[in-house]
């Protein structure tokens, strides 16, 4: 059974990178405490599209709406299968409930209505 990977794309405000980068360093050690085998977040620093030959690329600013004074993130997490994914975030989700229960006003450090997300099977890995 191959691996597999969740992927976000995320639009943080450049004011709130070290809030995000808390919450991002809680979120790993959670995912990695349930068994996440690997978790990246990775800010955009290139994100020009490069040339390659005469077709038009897209880049992440383009897909992801960011502005000026944003910052593109992509993030993911490495599980085992896509049913070892689902177990482990199970984990993840009822820890968050009972760390987050009584923040019922908790403010995202992230543009939630630009993320954007999937799951994605692992068929080359080097």
């Amino acid at each position: 059974m191959s691996k597999y990977v969740d992927g976000f794309v995320l639009v943080v405000p450049k004011g709130k990178t070290e809030e995000y980068r808390t919450m991002a360093e809680q979120g790993r050690d959670s995912w990695i405490k349930h068994g996440a085998l690997q978790y990246f977040e990775c800010k955009g620093e290139d994100l020009k599209p490069q040339e390659m030959g005469s077709d038009q690329q897209r880049s992440f600013l383009e897909i992801s709406g960011a502005k000026e004074g944003d910052d593109v993130w992509f993030s993911f997490i490495v599980f085992e299968s896509k049913q070892h994914r689902d177990e482990v975030n199970k984990k993840v989700m009822q820890e968050m409930d009972e760390a987050y229960h009584e923040q019922s006003k908790l403010e995202s450090p992230f543009k939630m209505n630009q993320m954007v997300y999937g799951g994605f099977e692992v068929l080359v890995e080097g």
